[in-house]
């Protein structure tokens, strides 16, 4: 699988998100089975994050690499309001602990709230110097955040990106290809449903024999710089996915999906899930 350098990490392009794990215990095994099948195909980034489940997501993740933690560049996110000084290292504490690990790779501002930039980021680097992350970094921030933040310590940017939400191509992205700053695209399927049986997503499926969401991963990743943390649960899902990063699409292939999802000729606000 393609990699790059994320945080001075070689890391698949591919990666598995967690979202929505860890929220019904009935569900525990087949989670942590779906995460560990994952790493055995070479998808060894891991996206969670506190708010997910509330720490159930962490406890899975933690579970689940438990024994392969050389196997895994580790995300995590923390909550805007524990993002102060003090709070964001009380949350990075609580996080490891149901990781079960001594050190996150990549640790993320979730999104922006009331806290002053400046002081999560000293946290951040507090934390840092402590050995318990390697690297910082953010989510949900427009080219305006990451401007008033000019931070080159920052190492990435998640945010939504997919075929229906097109807006960070305008501006964003292209600042942060520039720039060196790997973006990770959460929801990289949209809310699969509608955006899987659109018509030219199936056509260009057809082309390569292959099924509409991994044409939709392999257009996410198409460019360099962008990473994209697809949630799976299903083992031929998760091959599926993982297969998804040797597809090369055509011109006419990008063509085709340019007519059906228009990319952005002007600013548009920065799209949320």
């Amino acid at each position: 699988m393609r990699r790059i350098d994320l945080a001075g990490v070689q890391v698949p392009v591919l990666g598995q998100g967690t979202w929505h794990m860890g929220e019904d215990q009935r569900q525990r095994a087949r989670e942590v089975a779906a995460l560990r099948a994952g790493l055995d195909l070479g998808l060894g980034l891991v996206d969670t994050a506190e708010m997910y489940g509330e720490g159930g997501a962490e406890q899975v993740v933690g579970e689940a690499i438990a024994g392969r933690r050389d196997e895994v560049f580790l995300v995590s996110k923390v909550y805007p309001h524990n993002a102060s000084l003090a709070g964001v290292q009380a949350a990075c504490e609580r996080s490891l602990k149901r990781l079960g690990c001594e050190h996150i790779d990549l640790y993320l501002l979730h999104w922006r709230g009331r806290y002053p930039l400046a002081e999560t980021v000293e946290g951040f680097e507090r934390l840092r110097e402590q050995g318990k992350i390697g690297a910082w970094g953010v989510s949900n921030f427009d080219l305006d955040d990451l401007l008033e933040l000019d931070q080159p310590a920052c190492r990435s940017n998640q945010v939504l990106y997919n075929l229906e939400a097109r807006g960070i191509e305008y501006d964003l992205l292209p600042w942060q290809q520039r720039t060196a700053m790997p973006l990770m695209a959460y929801c990289p399927l949209s809310q699969a449903g509608a955006l899987l049986r659109q018509t030219a997503l199936l056509e260009v499926a057809q082309r390569h024999g292959v099924t509409s969401a991994q044409i939709a991963l392999a257009w996410t990743i198409r460019q360099d710089g962008v990473i994209a943390i697809p949630k799976a649960v299903g083992s031929a899902h998760l091959r599926d996915n993982a297969a998804a990063a040797s597809i090369r699409l055509t011109v006419d292939d990008l063509a085709l999906l340019d007519q059906a999802f228009a990319p952005p000729r002007s600013k548009r606000a920065l799209e949320m899930v």
